[in-house]
């Protein structure tokens, strides 16, 4: 009994939120905090002009013409998980007191979180948009009742456009549209540098064969594909969750498409389905690590993966495996570093991968800048003595290849 009252104890330390539920949205880092020593070593033996990180979001409510699309019911007490969840990925942004101009407020607030990262000295560093699909139907149909936010294309590429020297820009597109083809070609035309999937949420299986003319097609265009494997918790939409089985991103690897899968795949479990249709459930990092390990185009991305509910086992083995550094690309998942309650970095430090006397600088860290937060966090980390390599954050060459 005394055990399992400790266990149960352990378990709400873990995650009860230690910054509190909200983002205080503080301003421009302190010079204390930007001269840092832990700051400074963080950039020791990078070249900034190769730093991209290689996973955020845009976000907004359509109020600048952006096209953006939030269904209602994130605004609707009657839904109240998809309710919170707006509430907390504007707070992470910083823009939920932006009432009339959330659209431009969220990428100002990037923009300054970036010129807070170069401070004086790092030119080049970069922050890698994702637009975001609707769901669709089977037959190739918008599903809106089952799309929880859309951020089209055209936005997404507008934003990196005008704002070059921050951001490029990933597309997504739906496989099942009638126009996939033409919609992939416009956006490498545009400049797109891949194409992002939520396949459990947008209601795409990889496996599909109704994917084989999209995949040769972005295999001609040597465009990567960033794919969500394992279990979704942000975005619902459709909740096919088997479609985010790593397993079943074989069809893209074998057609020659580079495939990131983001996260590695590090929380959930899914069908061993090399058993069989109903082969036994396993960890979905264990099928990440099988596929990882046997296709040289497969890549993994580290976002999220120091967060509480994934940092473990999966976290461990990705930084203590050098073999894998090579591909694997660093990104902060952004705006979620500033969701407050999913980080602990007590718990990492409980963890050993964290000196206790970093904890208390990443933290105030994280109340004025989330972007540098996850940056600098992740370039803390060690296990037994290893950490990840530099090439993990220099990933420009990856996406400009």
């Amino acid at each position: 009994m005394g055990v399992a009252a400790a266990a149960g104890g352990f378990a709400a330390w873990r995650f009860w939120p230690e910054q509190g539920f909200w983002n205080p949205c503080y301003a421009r880092l302190p010079r204390r905090l930007a001269e840092h020593e832990l700051v400074r070593s963080a950039w020791d033996g990078l070249d900034p002009a190769k730093v991209w990180d290689s996973h955020a979001h845009l976000i907004g409510n359509g109020d600048a013409g952006s096209g953006i699309y939030v269904n209602p019911q994130t605004d609707s007490l009657l839904s109240p998980g998809q309710y919170a969840r707006r509430l907390f990925f504007l707070n992470a942004g910083c823009v939920n007191d932006a009432s009339g101009s959330v659209d431009n407020a969220y990428v100002d607030r990037m923009r300054n979180l970036i010129d807070g990262m170069r401070g004086d000295k790092r030119q080049g560093i970069k922050v890698v948009l994702f637009a975001f699909e609707r769901a669709h139907h089977a037959g190739g149909e918008p599903d809106l009742e089952h799309t929880i936010f859309y951020v089209p294309n055209d936005y997404a590429r507008d934003v990196a456009k005008k704002y070059a020297e921050d951001f490029e820009w990933v597309a997504s597109i739906h496989p099942y549209r009638r126009d996939a083809l033409e919609a992939l070609e416009r956006a490498q035309q545009g400049g797109a540098r891949g194409v992002k999937w939520l396949p459990s949420a947008m209601g795409i299986d990889p496996a599909s064969g109704k994917c084989e003319a999209f995949f040769r097609r972005m295999a001609k265009f040597d465009l990567p594909l960033i794919s969500h494997a394992g279990l979704e918790r942000a975005v619902l939409g459709r909740e096919a969750h088997d479609f985010g089985n790593p397993l079943r991103l074989r069809r893209a690897l074998d057609a020659g498409v580079r495939v990131v899968v983001a996260h590695c795949a590090s929380m959930g479990e899914d069908r061993d389905l090399d058993k069989g249709p109903n082969g036994p459930y396993v960890e979905s990092f264990a099928l990440f690590a099988r596929v990882f390990e046997k296709y040289k185009n497969a890549y993994g991305d580290i976002s999220a993966m120091t967060q509480v509910n994934r940092a473990g086992p999966a976290l461990v083995r990705t930084i203590e495996n050098g073999e894998w550094h090579a591909r694997l690309l660093n990104g902060s998942d952004y705006p979620l570093p500033g969701v407050m309650p999913v980080f602990s970095v007590d718990y990492l430090v409980s963890l050993k991968l964290l000196p206790e006397s970093a904890a208390p600088v990443l933290r105030e860290i994280r109340t004025h800048n989330p972007l540098l937060f996850d940056f600098v966090l992740k370039r803390t980390l060690r296990s037994n003595g290893k950490s990840f390599a530099t090439g993990v954050f220099e990933t420009r060459a990856f996406f400009m290849r």
